[in-house]
C-alpha cells in the first residue's frame, strides 16, 4: 500500500503536531479557555481545554520543530531518505494548528452532549490532525499519499499514547 519511506516522511512532517497535541496534559494548567462559560446550557469548551495547555502545546510543538531543524541533516542520514525540510512557518502552523484542531474537537463534543473524558471515536484522534494539516496546507502541500498514512496511523498512534499516559496516571481516562 505504502512505503516504508513514506511512512517515515510522514510521520517526521507531523511530529510537531503530534507534540503539539500530547503535550498539554502535562502541563495541568488551571485557566479554562472558556472561562467557564456556557453557550446553550452546556459548557462552551470544558474545564480540559486551558490556556497553560494551549500555549505550551504551541510552544512544545515548536520546540520539537526546531529539534528536528537543527538535526535534520543527522536525521536525514539515519533514515538514508529525503524528509521533509522543516520551515519555521510550517512548524508553527502544523504546532497551532494541532491545537486548534483539538480545542475545535471540544466545541463538537460539547455541542453533542458528550461530557469531558468520554470517547468521540475518530473525532478524538483526528481533530488535532485535521487541523494541523488545514493550518499548514496555507504553505506547503503535503501528497495525497501522505495524508491517508496519516490518517490511518494516527489513530493507532494516539490510542498507544493515550494507554501509555493512562497507565503513566497523566490521564485520567485512556482514550
Amino acid at each position: 500500500m505504502f512505503t516504508y519511506a513514506e511512512l517515515v516522511r510522514a510521520l517526521w512532517f507531523i511530529l510537531p503536531a503530534y507534540i503539539a497535541n500530547a503535550s498539554p496534559p502535562l502541563l495541568r494548567g488551571r485557566h479554562p479557555i472558556d472561562f467557564k462559560k456556557k453557550l446553550k446550557k452546556a459548557r462552551i469548551l470544558g474545564d480540559g481545554k486551558t490556556i497553560e495547555g494551549a500555549i505550551g502545546g504551541i510552544v512544545f510543538g515548536c520546540l520539537c520543530g526546531l529539534i528536528q531543524m537543527y538535526f535534520f541533516s543527522d536525521f536525514q542520514s539515519f533514515f538514508g531518505l529525503t524528509l521533509i525540510p522543516p520551515t519555521y512557518s510550517v512548524i508553527f502552523l502544523l504546532s497551532s494548528g494541532a491545537v486548534v484542531g483539538d480545542i475545535a474537537g471540544s466545541f463538537l463534543k460539547r455541542r453533542f452532549r458528550i461530557d469531558r473524558g468520554r470517547p468521540a471515536p475518530l473525532l478524538d484522534q483526528l481533530d488535532f490532525l485535521v487541523g494541523a494539516l488545514v493550518f499548514v496546507s496555507i504553505v506547503y502541500k503535503l501528497s495525497s499519499v501522505n495524508i491517508l498514512i496519516l490518517v490511518i496511523i494516527t489513530p493507532i498512534l494516539h490510542w498507544l499514547t493515550n494507554l501509555f499516559a493512562y497507565y503513566s496516571r497523566i490521564k485520567d481516562v485512556p482514550w
